[in-house]
């Protein structure tokens, strides 16, 4: 099973709580980040793109870095593990981001890829004016589309002539070519979102229910992408999203998730669910619709909290899921974290024996 780190690119990570550890994100922490889980044998890096924040107690996410610049900065100091950077796709032109990855997968020697997010908060667009009205909300799976094929197009063909809906290519070029064609990556739970993913991407991230200690709680997401694939003749692999909460034993692993529960920021959560009612049609499996019904904890999706050994037996429990190709982890305290799994979590790993042997 692989495994994969979604990098701390924002204040706090993934925790909305005013007790869990604070920070303000830094290239300096990020490189720290990744060189550790490049150390330990870790597959790849994903940075998110969030351009404004929950506010509340917290601030959460009120400071972020940019992912692409992030990404060049880490591909130039690193040699093995795959990275992956975000774009918020109202934000770049499809061509632009074509030529940035091209570069990046120069930069890193062909270790590149490229995450796309259609944007389900409205705030973070309107902001800059870049809004482009709460119809966007019904296509933005069809934008998508022609987004990704100017991408493909130029990174395979070195040209593109797409006269779509939302973008006109008029014998748009690029060279050099990449040194392959770039992976995308999305993370697609509804119906279109996963039909896309199936269709265009390498990888889609399929989340769980919110479900604490389940490790088979992304299995009916996994399944829903298989049949996807299976439909459309592609090969797609599904990446599970999942947090850490690890000590030496299960209680006290435990009560730091009780601690964090204590600071649990309601503003900010509040805030997010006023972001994701904005989208009156959403479906119940899509991300505004998982939102607004889920309870507010600091972390609710899935999330494995325990003893070096509990979270070693989860995640091996959790790599039997058929069709599931890896996971990617987020911690309470990230260098704590990659610490805790590279020398504690890892080696218990039946899942990776081989490169728990490698990176001792």
């Amino acid at each position: 099973m692989d495994i994969g780190v979604f990098i701390p690119i924002g204040n706090n990570g993934w925790l909305i709580s005013s007790t869990s550890p604070q920070y303000t994100p830094t290239f300096d922490l990020n490189r720290e980040v990744v060189l550790r889980a490049e150390r330990y044998g870790f597959d790849f890096a994903l940075s998110m793109i969030k351009l404004r924040g929950f506010g509340g107690k917290s601030r959460f996410w009120d400071d972020n870095l940019e992912s692409f610049t992030l990404m060049a900065g880490l591909a130039a100091i690193t040699s093995r593990i795959e990275l992956y950077a975000t774009v918020a796709v109202l934000t770049l032109p499809p061509a632009i981001v074509a030529r940035m990855a091209t570069t990046i997968d120069s930069i890193s020697h062909g270790r590149f890829g490229v995450n796309l997010v259609t944007g389900w908060q409205k705030a973070e667009y309107d902001q800059m004016g870049l809004w482009p009205g709460d119809e966007h909300f019904k296509y933005r799976y069809d934008l998508l589309s022609e987004y990704a094929t100017v991408m493909q197009d130029l990174w395979s063909k070195g040209q593109c002539d797409l006269k779509g809906k939302y973008y006109t290519m008029n014998d748009c070029r690029l060279g050099p070519l990449p040194s392959r064609q770039i992976p995308l990556i999305c993370a697609g739970t509804s119906d279109a979102g996963m039909a896309f993913a199936a269709k265009y991407c390498t990888y889609n991230f399929c989340s769980g229910n919110g479900e604490m200690n389940d490790p088979l709680d992304c299995a009916d997401s996994v399944a829903r992408l298989k049949a996807c694939t299976d439909a459309t003749g592609t090969k797609t692999k599904a990446l599970a999203l999942t947090m850490i909460i690890a000590d030496e034993t299960d209680e006290a692993a435990m009560a730091k998730w009780e601690h964090y529960k204590a600071g649990v920021d309601l503003d900010a959560i509040g805030w997010r669910s006023d972001q994701a009612a904005a989208d009156k049609n959403a479906a119940d499996n899509s991300t505004a619709g998982r939102i607004r019904r889920r309870e507010p904890l600091p972390h609710n999706g899935t999330r494995l909290v325990g003893s070096y050994a509990s979270v070693a037996r989860m995640l091996d429990e959790m790599s039997e899921i058929d069709g599931l190709a890896g996971v990617m982890l987020t911690f309470d305290d990230f260098v704590i974290g990659i610490e805790q799994f590279g020398q504690r979590i890892q080696p218990l790993m039946r899942s990776r024996q081989k490169l728990a042997a490698a990176a001792a």
